[in-house]
């Protein structure tokens, strides 16, 4: 089996808290200077890469000279605007080694869910790219809050995978890669060399949670694996601590755990949908819709919708749901929710009567609109 990472061209690179900081005992430079000296390896190949660190937290608690990572939301967000500035330093250091420039760039969990500020993150990190410039990505611990954290780094990894359109992810961890079973409570558990991506198997072997240094585990990864493959992009989950293994991972060697995926890249716009983490609200849908929009692949019309749940705004992305509850399909309304209150489970015919204005024919018109 040969690495996806040989033909890939353009990838997205993901180092965890552990790795960085060397278990929490500060920053690991020496590994920072490794995997800058790889990168830089891949880039005289012609390969782009972009690299998603975490660590800015750990290094904070380090730089604070706490014993623990704080649990409490204002404690996380000042050890990652102290640590911040330590793991910045470090790999302008590292790539400078290398004649290489970096940059900064904290993602929020609303940069990548509004479709302004998403196609800005978009065009600046396609420009840095195309400057030869290594962007260096982390979630900006610093302002955002609980409820709209990404939650993990792999996760955020997953979508700057989609939001570039990289070929591949790479999440380098202090593991192997993925088990059939705990390796640690279970001998006979068997290493996993390869597997397709949204794989339900997958998700079922690996659980628990991270380290006391990070947030992610394995399962994190298996999500990550099939957010990533949502744009044709595979994932690799390999060990940070393999010598030169983004360099071997270029020539072709078989490292880790690979993850492919299984469909064609989504177009743009319907990734971006597919991608959207908080939705404004939600429309139930009939049976009769639920058939058209899920199997059919349809627009959805007013008449199939039986309830509006939630405040939106037209252009807001939101949830397509069965009586259950289940979700059908996302995408972008083009009524509000005020406004979908009142043309629901009437046809498009009443829409001008009961509203004084059509809008769209289509509540949500299938080329806004994803199925998941």
């Amino acid at each position: 089996m040969q690495s996806v990472i040989h033909a890939a061209t353009r990838i997205v690179v993901k180092v965890g808290s552990s790795l960085v900081t060397n278990d929490g005992a500060g920053l690991d430079h020496a590994a920072l200077d490794r995997w800058a000296g790889e990168i830089a390896d891949l880039m005289r190949r012609g390969k782009a890469v972009v690299l998603v660190s975490s660590g800015a937290v750990a290094e904070g608690v380090k730089r604070l000279g706490w014993n623990a990572r704080p649990t409490a939301l204002h404690e996380k967000q000042a050890a990652a605007a102290v640590g911040q500035m330590g793991l910045c330093q470090a790999y302008e250091q590292a790539f400078s080694a290398h004649n290489l420039k970096t940059a900064q760039v904290l993602l929020t969990h609303e940069d990548l869910t509004h479709r302004t500020r998403y196609l800005n993150a978009r065009s600046t990190l396609n420009t840095l790219l195309a400057l030869n410039v290594v962007p260096i990505i982390n979630e900006n611990d610093t302002v955002v809050t609980s409820e709209i954290r990404f939650g993990d780094n792999d996760t955020l990894g997953a979508l700057v995978t989609n939001l570039i359109e990289a070929d591949a992810l790479v999440i380098l961890t202090d593991q192997r890669g993925l088990y059939t079973a705990d390796p640690r409570s279970n001998p006979a558990a068997e290493f996993v060399h390869e597997g397709q991506a949204g794989d339900p198997a997958l998700e079922a072997m690996a659980g628990g949670a991270g380290s006391s240094v990070g947030t992610g585990g394995m399962l994190t990864k298996i999500l990550a694996a099939k957010r990533a493959a949502r744009s044709g992009a595979a994932t690799v989950i390999a060990s940070g601590r393999e010598a030169n293994v983004l360099s071997r991972l270029a020539d072709g060697e078989s490292i880790g755990s690979q993850l492919v995926a299984t469909s064609d890249r989504m177009i743009a716009r319907k990734q971006w949908l597919a991608d959207h983490l908080r939705l404004a609200g939600a429309l139930v849908l009939d049976r009769g819709a639920v058939r058209a929009v899920g199997e059919q692949h349809t627009s959805l019309l007013s008449i199939g919708v039986s309830e509006v749940q939630g405040d939106f705004l037209r252009g807001d992305a939101v949830a397509c749901v069965d009586e259950d509850g289940n979700e059908v399909a996302r995408g972008l309304v083009n009524y509000s929710s005020d406004e979908s209150r009142l043309i629901m489970r009437h046809p498009t015919r009443d829409i001008e009567a009961l509203l004084g204005y059509v809008g769209e024919p289509e509540l949500i018109h299938r080329d806004n609109m994803v199925n998941v």
